[in-house]
């Protein structure tokens, strides 16, 4: 479901890194092993706190990776004083609810809190005076940041109260091999320019794929995913900036929406739901030739493709830029060691650690001053015929518009994305018919 795949897709990263393999991405490591259902506790440094230091505490939800990277131990090397203790909970609908209440009660909380994309509006428009400016945190540096990563956590009067981790820049990742029987080009600059600038280009492309395609193959995986893909990178969606509901309304939503709904009724869909047993073997069974994909998804269709799979992927530009996840750390007020932390916290987002997060977790910077780093810049993906990712994924966060965010974001393109357009794409209802139900379900969800 949409909860899963857009706003904790976290989980998701685990089982991509760890298919990453030596070599993937230049000077990649092994990942280590998954958390568990609920939360986890664990120490950097090799036991809990010792006398005489300052223990710094972390809560976060899903992958981040910090541990697992070493950057905790660098830290504490840096920081001899400093030994830091991170409890993570995997999905984020079990971690948010009480972050509100542990905000709203100004107890239980760590040092340093993750918030998830999906919640950083409504964090920054109703907690901001729970939390500290960052903005203003020694270390930190606005212009390291990419403009609209910024400008997702700072709230109307100028108050940055979070700090950006990763994002999910997207590409196309399309099938090379299908794509010459189809009679398509497949040099990855050649295929860009097949949509460059306008999705329904992408859906023409498709139609041409699909009159000469293979047997049983599709031109995409799900309907559902392009329409997310397109509402990925539309500045504004669902809000207007006033923090109005708009997306009924919203012309940019329903050409969206009738844009998607374009591939199922001209057959181009697989019809399958993403990150289910289906879509899964549909990589390793052919039943797709191309997926909107972020970086973290390299290294999970990796895995569910296989061997057979290598060099016959390749990585292309989307139509216009889109982003699929991220998340940011913030500090509470109420926290015991606030300025150490809010130190942590900048040194964590700086662009030499977002860099190292990338090469051994894959998780794309949103620090704009990584980008200038070998590891970033020059980063390519061998499965992938070696793909310059970091050039293709570079491009598309420069490009990213500023997104107009709301608090029920994730409601709404959830219900649009596995009511609506799920019924349209598998159901076959007519547009209008999936339409009018994933209003109906949104609606009852927002009146809960």
């Amino acid at each position: 479901m949409r909860t899963r795949t857009r706003s904790s897709y976290r989980v998701v990263v685990l089982m991509a890194v760890a298919a990453l393999g030596a070599g993937v991405l230049s000077g990649c490591s092994k990942d280590s092993d998954e958390p568990s259902d609920g939360a986890t506790s664990a120490t950097s440094g090799g036991g809990g706190s010792e006398k005489g230091k300052t223990t710094l505490t972390v809560g976060l939800f899903g992958a981040f990776g910090y541990q697992e990277a070493g950057l905790y131990d660098d830290y504490m090397k840096l920081n001899p004083d400093i030994v830091i203790k991170q409890t993570t909970i995997e999905r984020n609908e079990n971690y948010y609810p009480p972050l509100l209440t542990h905000l709203g009660t100004g107890s239980g909380l760590a040092d340093i809190q993750g918030v998830e994309i999906a919640n950083i509006n409504e964090v920054t428009s109703t907690q901001a005076d729970k939390l500290m400016d960052l903005g203003k945190a020694p270390g930190v540096q606005k212009d390291s940041f990419l403009p609209w990563k910024w400008g997702q956590a700072t709230n109307a009067a100028g108050k940055t109260i979070g700090l950006g981790t990763d994002i999910g820049p997207q590409g196309i990742c399309y099938r090379k091999d299908l794509f010459a029987k189809a009679g398509l080009p497949t040099d990855r600059d050649e295929v860009s320019k097949l949509w460059a600038g306008d999705w329904q280009k992408y859906l023409d492309t498709g139609k041409r794929f699909q009159a000469k395609a293979p047997s049983g193959v599709s031109f995409v995986d799900a309907a559902g995913g392009v329409l997310n893909a397109i509402l990925g990178g539309s500045p504004d969606r669902f809000y207007d900036k006033s923090g109005k509901i708009i997306y009924k309304t919203n012309p940019g939503v329903r050409e969206a929406w009738d844009t998607a709904a374009g591939f199922a009724e001209a057959g181009l869909s697989a019809k399958l739901q993403q990150f289910t047993p289906a879509w899964n073997s549909g990589y390793a069974n052919s039943k797709f030739a191309t997926v909107a994909c972020p970086p973290w998804m390299l290294g999970y269709i990796q895995d569910k493709a296989g061997a057979a799979g290598k060099d016959k992927w390749d990585v292309a530009a989307t139509p216009t830029p889109s982003n699929w996840g991220g998340a940011f750390l913030t500090v509470p007020e109420a926290g015991k060691n606030k300025e150490e932390a809010a130190k942590l916290a900048a040194w964590l987002t700086a662009p030499e650690q977002q860099a190292t997060l990338f090469t051994k977790r894959a998780s794309f910077p949103s620090s704009q001053g990584a980008y200038a780093l070998p590891a970033v810049k020059d980063a390519k993906h061998e499965y992938f015929d070696n793909a310059p990712i970091g050039e293709i994924f570079i491009k598309a966060a420069q490009d990213m518009p500023v997104q107009i965010l709301g608090p029920k974001d994730s409601i709404i393109q959830q219900n649009l994305s596995d009511i609506g357009m799920l019924q349209v794409d598998q159901k076959g209802k007519s547009s209008k018919d999936g339409w009018n139900a994933a209003v109906k379900a949104i609606d009852n969800a927002l009146d809960q």
